[in-house]
């Protein structure tokens, strides 16, 4: 997994928005969250967090991107059902989680799969990583991520590492 103080990898990927590429996000501060799948509870409680805290993140300048390997169709009907105003990109063939290292191995319920692990990025207007939270717990994750975007809690805060 990436850590702050790397570069960012490239990305293109399609959203219910539009095509949002990383190269036209250089000079501002974003917010990559990787979650493992639309429409199931701890992805909606994450995302949802995410659209109730939005007003915050932009008062920040700060852009929310949330990246799942479902594809537009799943994602167009995610955000639809829960109101979600932000992008879900869409990461069909997971290059860019791999590029993260947010692709691998998951167990769930005693059975082992290829996945993405719950993993969120803040990325500089320089391209490069601010901060990792590895493994995140979906509830108040948005709240945790504004407390650092706000200088409110240590930029190497440990990460939990409960999964939901």
């Amino acid at each position: 997994m990436l850590k702050p103080g790397d570069l960012a990898p490239d990305f293109e990927l399609e959203s219910e928005f539009g095509v949002v590429r990383s190269a036209d996000l250089r000079g501002t501060r974003y917010v990559l969250y990787f979650y493992p799948a639309d429409d199931t509870p701890g992805c909606t409680k994450e995302a949802c967090s995410f659209r109730d805290a939005l007003q915050a993140f932009n008062e920040l300048g700060v852009r929310v991107f949330g990246v799942s390997p479902q594809g537009l169709d799943s994602k167009r009907k995610f955000a639809a059902k829960y109101g979600l105003n932000f992008p879900l990109l869409a990461d069909v063939d997971h290059k860019v989680a791999e590029a993260f290292g947010v692709w691998g191995e998951r167990t769930l319920y005693g059975k082992k799969f290829m996945g993405v692990t719950r993993s969120t990025f803040v990325i500089g207007p320089d391209g490069r990583i601010e901060h990792v939270w590895e493994k995140v717990k979906p509830e108040g994750h948005a709240e945790e991520v504004l407390a650092v975007l706000r200088g409110e809690a240590p930029q190497q805060a440990k990460p939990k590492h409960k999964r939901a």
